[in-house]
Protein backbone atom coordinates (compact mmCIF):
# COMPACT_ATOMS: atom_id res chain seq x y z
CA UNK A 1 0.00 0.00 0.00
CA UNK A 2 1.09 3.60 -0.64
CA UNK A 3 2.05 5.16 2.69
CA UNK A 4 3.05 8.60 1.39
CA UNK A 5 3.40 10.41 -1.93
CA UNK A 6 4.62 13.95 -2.40
CA UNK A 7 6.33 16.25 -4.90
CA UNK A 8 9.32 18.25 -3.64
CA UNK A 9 10.28 21.52 -5.28
CA UNK A 10 13.32 23.48 -4.12
CA UNK A 11 13.42 21.41 -0.94
CA UNK A 12 9.81 22.02 0.04
CA UNK A 13 6.94 19.55 0.02
CA UNK A 14 3.94 20.21 -2.20
CA UNK A 15 0.97 17.94 -2.64
CA UNK A 16 1.05 16.92 -6.28
CA UNK A 17 -1.61 15.37 -8.52
CA UNK A 18 -2.98 11.98 -7.55
CA UNK A 19 -2.03 10.59 -10.95
CA UNK A 20 1.58 9.41 -10.77
CA UNK A 21 2.43 10.31 -14.36
CA UNK A 22 1.12 13.85 -13.86
CA UNK A 23 3.07 14.15 -10.61
CA UNK A 24 6.28 12.99 -12.30
CA UNK A 25 5.77 15.39 -15.22
CA UNK A 26 5.08 18.26 -12.83
CA UNK A 27 8.18 17.46 -10.78
CA UNK A 28 10.40 17.36 -13.86
CA UNK A 29 8.98 20.59 -15.15
CA UNK A 30 9.64 22.34 -11.83
CA UNK A 31 13.09 20.82 -11.33
CA UNK A 32 11.96 18.75 -8.35
CA UNK A 33 11.23 15.08 -7.72
CA UNK A 34 8.52 12.70 -6.57
CA UNK A 35 8.96 10.53 -3.48
CA UNK A 36 6.58 7.58 -3.10
CA UNK A 37 6.66 5.37 -0.03
CA UNK A 38 5.21 1.84 -0.20
CA UNK A 39 4.74 -0.75 2.53
CA UNK A 40 4.70 -4.43 1.52
CA UNK A 41 2.85 -3.70 -1.75
CA UNK A 42 1.04 -6.40 -3.66
CA UNK A 43 1.91 -7.14 -7.26
CA UNK A 44 -1.19 -5.30 -8.49
CA UNK A 45 -0.41 -2.22 -6.40
CA UNK A 46 3.17 -2.14 -7.62
CA UNK A 47 2.28 -2.53 -11.31
CA UNK A 48 1.05 1.07 -11.44
CA UNK A 49 4.32 2.41 -10.04
CA UNK A 50 6.33 0.14 -12.35
CA UNK A 51 4.54 1.33 -15.48
CA UNK A 52 4.72 5.01 -14.61
CA UNK A 53 8.39 5.11 -13.62
CA UNK A 54 9.74 2.44 -15.96
CA UNK A 55 11.30 0.30 -13.23
CA UNK A 56 13.31 -2.72 -14.30
CA UNK A 57 11.35 -6.01 -13.94
CA UNK A 58 14.21 -7.79 -12.12
CA UNK A 59 14.38 -5.04 -9.50
CA UNK A 60 10.60 -5.05 -9.21
CA UNK A 61 10.65 -8.80 -8.59
CA UNK A 62 13.22 -8.34 -5.82
CA UNK A 63 11.17 -5.56 -4.25
CA UNK A 64 8.01 -7.66 -4.20
CA UNK A 65 9.52 -10.91 -2.92
CA UNK A 66 11.94 -9.29 -0.44
CA UNK A 67 14.42 -11.52 1.45
CA UNK A 68 17.30 -9.89 -0.41
CA UNK A 69 20.88 -9.22 0.64
CA UNK A 70 22.01 -5.58 0.81
CA UNK A 71 23.12 -4.65 -2.69
CA UNK A 72 23.30 -1.91 -5.32
CA UNK A 73 22.22 -2.47 -8.91
CA UNK A 74 22.34 0.00 -11.79
CA UNK A 75 19.78 -0.12 -14.61
CA UNK A 76 19.20 2.12 -17.60
CA UNK A 77 16.47 4.26 -16.06
CA UNK A 78 17.01 3.84 -12.33
CA UNK A 79 19.24 2.84 -9.47
CA UNK A 80 18.13 0.04 -7.13
CA UNK A 81 19.51 -0.36 -3.60
CA UNK A 82 18.57 -2.79 -0.83
CA UNK A 83 19.22 -2.08 2.86
CA UNK A 84 18.31 -4.15 5.92
CA UNK A 85 17.40 -2.09 9.00
CA UNK A 86 17.62 -4.09 12.24
CA UNK A 87 15.76 -3.94 15.53
CA UNK A 88 17.08 -5.41 18.78
CA UNK A 89 14.62 -6.44 21.47
CA UNK A 90 16.49 -6.51 24.80
CA UNK A 91 13.62 -8.28 26.59
CA UNK A 92 13.81 -11.31 24.29
CA UNK A 93 17.46 -10.84 23.20
CA UNK A 94 16.52 -11.12 19.54
CA UNK A 95 17.67 -9.26 16.44
CA UNK A 96 15.10 -8.89 13.67
CA UNK A 97 15.85 -7.40 10.27
CA UNK A 98 13.48 -5.65 7.92
CA UNK A 99 14.14 -4.56 4.35
CA UNK A 100 14.10 -1.25 2.53
CA UNK A 101 14.32 -1.11 -1.26
CA UNK A 102 15.09 2.24 -2.84
CA UNK A 103 14.56 3.08 -6.52
CA UNK A 104 16.29 6.29 -7.56
CA UNK A 105 15.76 7.95 -10.94
CA UNK A 106 16.35 11.35 -12.46
CA UNK A 107 13.24 12.86 -10.85
CA UNK A 108 11.79 10.24 -8.56
CA UNK A 109 12.41 8.11 -5.48
CA UNK A 110 10.39 4.99 -4.73
CA UNK A 111 10.92 3.32 -1.36
CA UNK A 112 9.51 -0.11 -0.57
CA UNK A 113 9.48 -1.29 3.04
CA UNK A 114 9.13 -4.85 4.34
CA UNK A 115 9.00 -5.73 8.02
CA UNK A 116 9.47 -3.44 11.02
CA UNK A 117 12.28 -1.21 12.15
CA UNK A 118 12.38 0.97 9.05
CA UNK A 119 13.66 4.55 9.49
CA UNK A 120 11.76 5.92 6.48
CA UNK A 121 9.12 7.96 8.34
CA UNK A 122 11.74 9.61 10.54
CA UNK A 123 13.99 10.22 7.53
CA UNK A 124 11.20 11.94 5.61
CA UNK A 125 10.35 14.18 8.57
CA UNK A 126 14.00 15.10 9.10
CA UNK A 127 14.57 15.90 5.44
CA UNK A 128 11.44 18.03 5.26
CA UNK A 129 12.90 20.09 8.11
CA UNK A 130 16.12 20.59 6.11
CA UNK A 131 15.06 22.08 2.75
CA UNK A 132 18.65 22.80 1.74
CA UNK A 133 19.53 19.11 1.84
CA UNK A 134 16.25 18.02 0.30
CA UNK A 135 16.90 20.43 -2.57
CA UNK A 136 19.79 18.15 -3.64
CA UNK A 137 17.20 15.79 -5.09
CA UNK A 138 16.85 12.01 -4.96
CA UNK A 139 20.53 11.63 -4.01
CA UNK A 140 19.81 13.32 -0.68
CA UNK A 141 17.01 10.84 0.05
CA UNK A 142 19.25 7.87 -0.71
CA UNK A 143 22.00 9.26 1.51
CA UNK A 144 19.61 10.03 4.37
CA UNK A 145 18.13 6.51 4.32
CA UNK A 146 21.58 4.87 4.28
CA UNK A 147 22.85 7.18 7.03
CA UNK A 148 19.85 6.54 9.30
CA UNK A 149 20.13 2.78 8.77
CA UNK A 150 23.84 2.63 9.58
CA UNK A 151 23.52 4.96 12.58
CA UNK A 152 20.93 2.60 14.03
CA UNK A 153 23.38 -0.25 13.47
CA UNK A 154 25.74 1.52 15.87
CA UNK A 155 23.01 1.68 18.52
CA UNK A 156 22.21 -2.01 18.11
CA UNK A 157 25.91 -2.91 18.33
CA UNK A 158 26.15 -0.98 21.62
CA UNK A 159 23.10 -2.79 23.04
CA UNK A 160 24.52 -6.15 22.00
CA UNK A 161 27.84 -5.32 23.66
CA UNK A 162 26.04 -4.48 26.91
CA UNK A 163 24.14 -7.78 26.89
CA UNK A 164 27.30 -9.68 26.03
CA UNK A 165 29.07 -8.15 29.04
CA UNK A 166 26.24 -9.39 31.25
CA UNK A 167 26.43 -12.85 29.66
CA UNK A 168 30.18 -12.95 30.20
CA UNK A 169 29.77 -12.08 33.87
CA UNK A 170 27.17 -14.84 34.23
CA UNK A 171 29.45 -17.44 32.63
CA UNK A 172 32.24 -16.77 35.11
CA UNK A 173 30.01 -16.89 38.17
CA UNK A 174 30.62 -20.13 40.13
CA UNK A 175 26.93 -20.62 40.90
CA UNK A 176 25.48 -20.16 37.39
CA UNK A 177 28.44 -20.42 35.03
CA UNK A 178 28.09 -24.15 34.41
CA UNK A 179 24.32 -24.40 34.04
CA UNK A 180 22.72 -25.69 30.85
CA UNK A 181 20.69 -22.50 30.57
CA UNK A 182 23.93 -20.55 30.17
CA UNK A 183 24.96 -22.62 27.16
CA UNK A 184 21.55 -22.05 25.60
CA UNK A 185 21.87 -18.29 26.07
CA UNK A 186 25.33 -18.28 24.48
CA UNK A 187 24.10 -20.15 21.39
CA UNK A 188 21.07 -17.86 21.12
CA UNK A 189 23.24 -14.77 21.37
CA UNK A 190 25.59 -16.11 18.70
CA UNK A 191 22.66 -16.56 16.34
CA UNK A 192 21.61 -12.95 16.91
CA UNK A 193 25.12 -11.74 16.10
CA UNK A 194 25.00 -13.81 12.91
CA UNK A 195 21.66 -12.22 11.96
CA UNK A 196 23.16 -8.79 12.57
CA UNK A 197 26.20 -9.62 10.41
CA UNK A 198 23.96 -10.65 7.52
CA UNK A 199 22.54 -7.13 7.51
CA UNK A 200 25.78 -5.16 7.93
CA UNK A 201 28.44 -7.15 6.08
CA UNK A 202 27.10 -7.11 2.49
CA UNK A 203 26.33 -3.38 2.70
CA UNK A 204 30.04 -2.50 2.48
CA UNK A 205 30.27 -3.02 -1.28
CA UNK A 206 27.26 -0.81 -2.20
CA UNK A 207 28.49 2.04 -0.01
CA UNK A 208 31.98 1.70 -1.47
CA UNK A 209 30.54 2.12 -4.96
CA UNK A 210 28.46 5.13 -3.93
CA UNK A 211 31.49 6.70 -2.24
CA UNK A 212 33.61 6.20 -5.36
CA UNK A 213 36.42 4.46 -3.47
CA UNK A 214 38.19 1.14 -3.88
CA UNK A 215 38.37 -1.05 -6.96
CA UNK A 216 34.59 -0.89 -7.41
CA UNK A 217 34.42 2.88 -7.08
CA UNK A 218 33.38 5.05 -9.95
CA UNK A 219 30.61 7.26 -11.23
CA UNK A 220 27.21 5.87 -10.30
CA UNK A 221 24.23 7.08 -12.37
CA UNK A 222 21.58 9.22 -10.66
CA UNK A 223 24.02 10.04 -7.81
CA UNK A 224 25.76 13.42 -7.75
CA UNK A 225 29.53 13.45 -7.45
CA UNK A 226 29.22 15.99 -4.64
CA UNK A 227 27.50 13.32 -2.54
CA UNK A 228 30.52 11.00 -2.52
CA UNK A 229 32.07 12.43 0.68
CA UNK A 230 28.76 11.92 2.47
CA UNK A 231 28.51 8.30 1.39
CA UNK A 232 32.15 7.89 2.39
CA UNK A 233 31.24 9.08 5.88
CA UNK A 234 28.41 6.52 6.04
CA UNK A 235 30.90 3.88 4.89
CA UNK A 236 33.24 4.82 7.74
CA UNK A 237 30.42 4.35 10.22
CA UNK A 238 29.61 0.99 8.66
CA UNK A 239 33.25 -0.05 9.03
CA UNK A 240 32.99 0.67 12.75
CA UNK A 241 29.84 -1.43 12.92
CA UNK A 242 31.44 -4.36 11.09
CA UNK A 243 34.45 -4.20 13.40
CA UNK A 244 32.12 -4.27 16.40
CA UNK A 245 30.22 -7.23 14.96
CA UNK A 246 33.45 -9.14 14.35
CA UNK A 247 34.55 -8.38 17.90
CA UNK A 248 31.21 -9.57 19.27
CA UNK A 249 31.41 -12.78 17.26
CA UNK A 250 34.96 -13.54 18.43
CA UNK A 251 34.14 -12.73 22.03
CA UNK A 252 30.99 -14.85 22.12
CA UNK A 253 32.99 -17.74 20.62
CA UNK A 254 35.62 -17.29 23.35
CA UNK A 255 32.90 -17.21 26.00
CA UNK A 256 31.44 -20.42 24.63
CA UNK A 257 34.87 -22.07 24.71
CA UNK A 258 35.39 -20.88 28.27
CA UNK A 259 31.99 -22.23 29.28
CA UNK A 260 32.72 -25.63 27.75
CA UNK A 261 36.12 -25.66 29.47
CA UNK A 262 34.42 -24.89 32.77
CA UNK A 263 32.01 -27.75 32.22
CA UNK A 264 34.91 -30.11 31.47
CA UNK A 265 36.81 -29.01 34.59
CA UNK A 266 33.67 -29.42 36.67
CA UNK A 267 33.16 -32.94 35.31
CA UNK A 268 36.80 -33.81 36.03
CA UNK A 269 36.41 -32.56 39.60
CA UNK A 270 33.30 -34.65 40.04
CA UNK A 271 35.04 -37.73 38.66
CA UNK A 272 38.00 -37.24 41.02
CA UNK A 273 35.67 -36.93 43.99
CA UNK A 274 33.79 -40.05 42.96
CA UNK A 275 37.06 -41.93 42.48
CA UNK A 276 38.33 -40.80 45.90
CA UNK A 277 35.18 -41.92 47.71
CA UNK A 278 35.25 -45.22 45.79
CA UNK A 279 38.87 -45.80 46.86
CA UNK A 280 37.97 -45.08 50.49
CA UNK A 281 35.04 -47.51 50.29
CA UNK A 282 37.23 -50.21 48.72
CA UNK A 283 39.54 -50.57 51.78
CA UNK A 284 36.93 -51.70 54.36
CA UNK A 285 35.21 -53.74 51.66
CA UNK A 286 38.46 -55.64 51.00
CA UNK A 287 39.15 -56.29 54.68
CA UNK A 288 35.57 -57.36 55.36
CA UNK A 289 35.71 -59.59 52.29
CA UNK A 290 38.83 -61.36 53.52
CA UNK A 291 37.41 -62.05 56.96
CA UNK A 292 34.13 -63.15 55.49
CA UNK A 293 35.56 -66.14 53.61
CA UNK A 294 34.86 -68.53 56.59
CA UNK A 295 38.12 -70.52 56.51
CA UNK A 296 38.97 -72.49 59.66
CA UNK A 297 42.67 -71.73 59.69
CA UNK A 298 42.84 -67.93 59.63
CA UNK A 299 44.90 -65.82 62.06
CA UNK A 300 43.21 -63.94 64.86
CA UNK A 301 39.86 -65.69 64.34
CA UNK A 302 39.72 -66.80 67.98
CA UNK A 303 41.40 -63.73 69.39
CA UNK A 304 39.04 -61.72 71.58
CA UNK A 305 40.38 -58.30 70.45
CA UNK A 306 40.42 -59.14 66.74
CA UNK A 307 37.09 -57.48 65.91
CA UNK A 308 37.85 -54.08 67.47
CA UNK A 309 41.37 -54.27 66.03
CA UNK A 310 40.04 -54.76 62.52
CA UNK A 311 37.54 -51.93 62.94
CA UNK A 312 40.32 -49.67 64.23
CA UNK A 313 42.51 -50.61 61.28
CA UNK A 314 39.72 -49.72 58.89
CA UNK A 315 39.22 -46.35 60.59
CA UNK A 316 42.94 -45.55 60.52
CA UNK A 317 43.22 -46.40 56.82
CA UNK A 318 40.13 -44.33 56.02
CA UNK A 319 41.56 -41.32 57.86
CA UNK A 320 44.88 -41.65 56.05
CA UNK A 321 43.19 -41.90 52.65
CA UNK A 322 40.92 -38.95 53.43
CA UNK A 323 43.87 -36.74 54.41
CA UNK A 324 45.79 -37.81 51.31
CA UNK A 325 42.91 -37.02 48.91
CA UNK A 326 42.13 -33.78 50.74
CA UNK A 327 45.75 -32.62 50.44
CA UNK A 328 45.70 -33.26 46.69
CA UNK A 329 42.40 -31.44 46.22
CA UNK A 330 40.35 -34.46 45.29
CA UNK A 331 37.85 -33.92 48.09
Amino acid sequence: MIMDCAVYRHGHRTEGPEDLSDALAEARAAGGFVWIGLYEPSEREFDLVTDEFGLHPLAVEDALKAHQRPKLEVYDDSLFMVLKPVVYEPDSDTVSAGEVMVFVGDSFVVTVRHGEGSPLAAVRRRLEEEPEMLDKGPTAVLYAIADATVDHYLEVATELQTDLDELEAQVFQPETGTSRNTASRIYTFKRQVLEFRRATGPLTVPLTRLAGTGPLGGAVPFVHDEARPFFRDVGDHLTRVNESVEGLDRLVSDILSAHLAQMSVRQNDDMRKISAWAAMAAVPTMIAGIYGMNFDHMPELHWVASYPAVILLMAVLEVLLYRLFKRRGWL
